[in-house]
């Protein structure tokens, strides 16, 4: 039986004090961007010193909700790091 699913996307922006922290955070989940499943799409990029993140599934809200949840576990761990630098 096949399950269709309704395309979901959704965008985030998370502000930083500085470009250069907004641009190491976005260094950090390039890798974990490559990976998403397929029929999910990650694009990330810094305007100013925001990270801006847009996240589109084929696959359903779940999925969806299941990317952002991981994306935004790796955002936190790469925050992590860099207050562990400073």
């Amino acid at each position: 039986m096949s399950r269709s699913s309704t395309p979901s996307e959704t965008s985030i922006a998370i502000e930083y004090r500085s470009p250069s922290k907004a641009e190491a955070v976005l260094r950090a989940i390039a890798p974990d961007n490559a990976g998403a499943p397929e029929g999910t799409s990650i694009e990330a990029h810094v305007e100013d010193q925001t990270l801006m993140i847009s996240v589109r599934s084929s696959r359903g809200l779940g999925s969806l909700a299941s990317t952002l949840d991981d994306l935004l576990s790796c955002v936190q761990a790469a925050e992590a790091a860099l207050k562990q630098l400073q």
